[in-house]
C-alpha cells in the first residue's frame, strides 16, 4: 500500500499538464487502474484480512484522488496567472462607439402632427388600408366618372372570376376613416385620421406609397373660420414660428363644399425655407366644409350638423421642415441617408407623455 501511495503522489506531484494527470488518474484509480485491481482480491482473503485491508484501500484511493483534485486546481490556478502576466487590458479606455439606430423622418413627424392636433382636442382615427370603392369614393362624394376612380390612378384588388364581392381598392387618401369614425362615433366628432395611401403616381414629389393626415371636426355651429385658426395653430405650432398668414383659395373637391386650397407665407433664402415672412406662398394643402352628401353617408343629418375637413401630406410637410430634397428618399433603399435626417431615439417627444426608447 505504502508504495503504491509514494509511486502515485510523486507523480501527481510531477504532473506539468492536466493530460499527465488524467493518464495518472486512470492508473491509479480508474476501472483498471491499480488500486481498483487491489479491490477485486479483496475477495480471495479471509475475513480477518479483509477488514483490515479494505479499509485501507478505500483510504488510498480517497487519498489518491484528494492529491489529483488539489494538483488540477493548482495547474488551472497557474495557467490563470500565466495568461493575466501575458495579456493586458486598459479598464480606463472608453467603449468603442456603436452606431444606434435612428427614428424615420415620417414616423418623427407624424408624432409631432398628432401632438400638435392633441392639444386642441382632437383624437386620432384608424382604418384599413385595403378598403371598399363604396368607403374610397362613393361615400365620399366622388362620382363614378371622376379620374381617380380610373385605374390609371388607383390600384385596385384582383377579383378572380366569379367573385361578385364589391371592388377594394388600395385606399387612395385616409378619407374612409371618417366615413367609419362618423358612422361609430356620431356627431359631435373632431378627429385627424394619419396613415399611408396609395396612387400610382412616381416622380421626384410623388411616390406609389405616400402617408396623409386628415381633419375632421363636427358640431352644431362650426364653420370656415374655426377652420383657419386650427390651421393657423398647427402652422405655427408645427414650424415653430410666432406668426403665420395663411391665404385661402377657392379649390374644387367633391367632398367638402365650399372647398379651399391653402398656402403659407415663406421666403427662400439660399435654398431655405422660412415661414411666416417673405413674399412668396407655398401651398401645403387642402381643405372646406364637409359636403352634405359625406355627411349623409356617415349617418349624420346635414340640416343638424356642420363641419370642416382638411387634409395634407405628411411625407411634404416633413421635406419642408427638414429639407429633405426628394420624397423617394423617403422609400429608397439606401438608408444611409437617415445619418443625417434620422432623428436619435433617446431624445424626441413621443405620444405617450415621455421619450422614444
Amino acid at each position: 500500500m505504502n508504495d503504491l501511495k509514494q509511486k502515485y503522489l510523486g507523480q501527481i506531484a510531477d504532473a506539468a499538464d492536466e493530460n499527465a494527470l488524467e493518464a495518472i488518474r486512470l492508473a491509479a484509480v480508474g476501472k483498471k487502474g491499480e488500486v481498483a485491481l487491489k479491490m477485486r482480491e479483496l475477495g480471495k482473503m479471509t475475513p480477518e484480512e479483509r477488514q483490515v485491508a479494505g479499509p485501507a484501500l478505500n483510504a488510498l484511493k480517497d487519498e489518491i484522488n484528494s492529491a489529483l483534485a488539489a494538483k488540477k486546481a493548482g495547474l488551472a490556478d497557474a495557467a490563470l496567472d500565466a495568461r493575466l502576466r501575458e495579456e493586458w487590458l486598459d479598464v480606463t479606455l472608453p467603449a468603442r462607439g456603436r452606431r444606434q439606430g435612428t427614428i424615420h423622418p415620417i414616423s418623427q413627424v407624424s408624432e409631432e402632427v398628432t401632438a400638435i392636433f392633441a392639444e386642441m382636442g382632437f383624437s386620432v382615427a384608424e382604418g384599413p388600408r385595403i378598403d371598399t370603392d363604396w368607403y374610397n369614393f362613393d361615400a365620399l362624394n366622388i362620382p363614378g366618372h371622376h379620374p381617380a376612380r380610373a385605374e390609371m390612378d388607383t390600384f385596385y384588388m384582383h377579383r378572380a372570376e366569379g367573385d361578385n364581392r364589391p371592388p377594394h381598392v388600395l385606399r387612395t387618401h385616409t378619407s374612409p376613416v371618417q366615413i367609419r369614425s362618423m358612422e361609430a362615433m356620431g356627431a359631435p366628432l373632431r378627429i385627424i385620421c394619419p396613415g399611408g395611401v396609395y396612387r400610382a403616381d412616381y416622380d421626384q414629389t410623388h411616390t406609389p406609397m405616400f402617408h396623409q393626415v386628415e381633419g375632421l371636426a363636427i358640431d352644431k355651429d362650426i364653420s370656415m373660420a374655426h377652420l383657419k385658426w386650427v390651421l393657423e395653430e398647427f402652422v405655427k405650432s408645427y414650424f415653430e414660428v410666432d406668426g403665420v398668414d395663411l391665404r385661402f383659395r377657392a379649390s374644387h373637391f367633391p367632398f367638402t363644399e365650399p372647398s379651399a386650397e391653402v398656402d403659407i407665407r415663406c421666403s427662400w433664402e439660399g435654398g431655405t425655407l422660412k415661414v411666416g415672412e417673405g413674399d412668396d406662398w407655398l401651398e401645403i394643402l387642402g381643405s372646406g366644409m364637409v359636403h352634405p352628401n359625406v355627411l349623409k353617408a356617415g349617418g349624420i343629418d346635414p340640416e343638424a350638423w356642420q363641419g370642416f375637413a382638411f387634409g395634407m401630406g405628411i411625407d411634404r410637410i416633413a421635406m419642408l421642415k427638414y429639407g429633405v430634397p426628394d420624397l423617394r428618399a423617403f422609400f429608397d433603399s439606401d438608408l444611409r441617408w437617415l445619418r443625417h435626417y434620422g432623428f436619435s431615439a433617446l431624445d424626441q417627444p413621443n405620444l405617450h407623455g415621455g421619450l422614444s426608447r
